[in-house]
């Protein structure tokens, strides 16, 4: 084995940490926007729960975050909640952050 196949294998075990790190906090973001969105139209705890699983779900529909944003703003819209893309948006981002700060607090034990 030389230094050479040591440091690939390196890289290569860092990029699917990595990767891996990303699919989870982006996860744990939409579950939060999800228990977001469930709060501002009302729901029970067991269809928040529900709620936040389907807006997960929805993240697989297409690459990015739009398909987020369109399902939480559809659902928010259909269930009378003022609301828009612009504040989905802003939720979204304050949920990464407190994604990526679970996660890695969760990684840190």
């Amino acid at each position: 084995m030389t230094q050479f196949d040591d440091r690939e294998r390196a890289f290569e075990s860092k990029f699917a940490h990595d990767e891996e790190m990303k699919f989870r906090i982006t996860a744990r973001r939409n579950r939060l926007l999800g228990q977001w969105a469930a709060r501002q139209m009302g729901l029970s705890e067991a269809e928040a729960d529900a709620y936040s699983k389907d807006v997960v779900r929805s993240d697989f529909e297409e690459a990015g975050e739009h398909d987020v944003i369109l399902k939480v703003l559809g659902d928010l819209t259909s269930a009378g909640v003022d609301c828009n893309e612009d504040k989905v948006r802003e939720a979204l981002r304050n949920k990464e952050i407190e994604a990526r700060r679970q996660i890695i607090e969760s990684t840190n034990l």
